[in-house]
């Protein structure tokens, strides 16, 4: 079972407000840029788009030429679109509900959607293997890219164009406008990192699968999860139980800590890499390895 795009999460706006902090919290901790690295530019006028974050390599807004989501809005792909690509078309179909009702549509071959869709296209491009272009009007929303996992960012920049009403399905009088625009981007660095320590302060499956999402909206794709340290053991290994069972019974300040089975943890990495983030686990030895013993 594929899932759920979004685990519950702080209130919003909060939740991008925290993730304000998090792309700048991470941002010194990133690889430099790569040689002849385009720097972020916008055109004007931005006054809906200048707000997105990371900013884009160039954005322009189209004026008051909008796009509604409607229940009859389709999200459409090519016939022959790969698997990975057709799971992103899913994950969009559930941010979008229970607006685009209509779900996720393959074309026949040669046909290129009618107006009033969203559609996902894998073009051929020089933006690399995370870039995108978005584009916004009256007619629908077209994201395209060389790869799913451009597209998936692409995904997440209509998240932030979206109302704040996208992030809860159940909100009075939601209505999702997107506004016209033109984007091109793809990422200055690499490797988008940012650290959880799970070591000192254990978090649930579920709040780790939270932190997972807000690294998505803003196209962070590694977590560097930090599994040990001389406060706790948080990953099983079924050969010496007592890692966890002792090892990982506590955390900071004495209080009951908790671990992660090697089921639990190869479900988080499944989770992550749906959204084309890559789980880095440090297992910190030989230092720091009173947990250990």
């Amino acid at each position: 079972m594929r899932p759920s795009f979004r685990q519950p999460l702080p209130p919003k706006p909060l939740f991008r407000l925290v993730g304000v902090l998090l792309v700048a919290a991470c941002s010194r901790a990133t690889l430099g840029p790569a040689a002849g690295a385009p720097k972020p530019a916008t055109t004007a006028p931005l006054s809906r788009v200048v707000s997105l974050i990371p900013a884009p390599l160039s954005a322009r807004e189209a004026g008051s030429d909008s796009f509604v989501v409607r229940d009859s809005t389709p999200i459409v792909i090519a016939a022959d679109a790969p698997a990975d690509v057709e799971r992103v078309a899913h994950q969009l179909a559930e941010m979008l509900a229970p607006a685009a009702a209509a779900g996720v549509k393959r074309l026949a071959a040669g046909d290129q959607g009618a107006s009033g869709s969203i559609r996902l296209v894998i073009a051929a491009d020089t933006l690399g293997t995370e870039g995108y272009t978005l584009s916004a009007g009256r007619d629908g929303v077209t994201l395209s890219a060389a790869t799913a996992a451009g597209l998936f960012s692409a995904m997440q920049t209509l998240r932030q164009l979206l109302p704040i009403d996208v992030e809860h399905h159940a909100a009075t009088g939601r209505r999702l406008v997107v506004p016209g625009v033109q984007i091109i981007d793809r990422p200055r660095y690499a490797w988008r990192g940012s650290m959880l320590d799970v070591a000192r302060h254990f978090l649930s499956v579920d709040n780790v699968k939270g932190y997972i999402d807000a690294m998505a909206l803003y196209k962070l794709n590694t977590l560097h999860l930090h599994l040990s340290d001389d406060q706790g053991w948080r990953l099983e290994i079924k050969s010496w139980p007592n890692l966890t069972r002792i090892g990982g019974s506590r955390q900071v300040g004495g209080r009951a800590g908790g671990y992660y089975t090697q089921e639990q943890y190869a479900d988080l990495v499944a989770y992550a890499a749906d959204r084309f983030i890559t789980i880095v686990p440090e297992i910190d030895m030989p230092g720091h390895t009173n947990a250990a013993l």
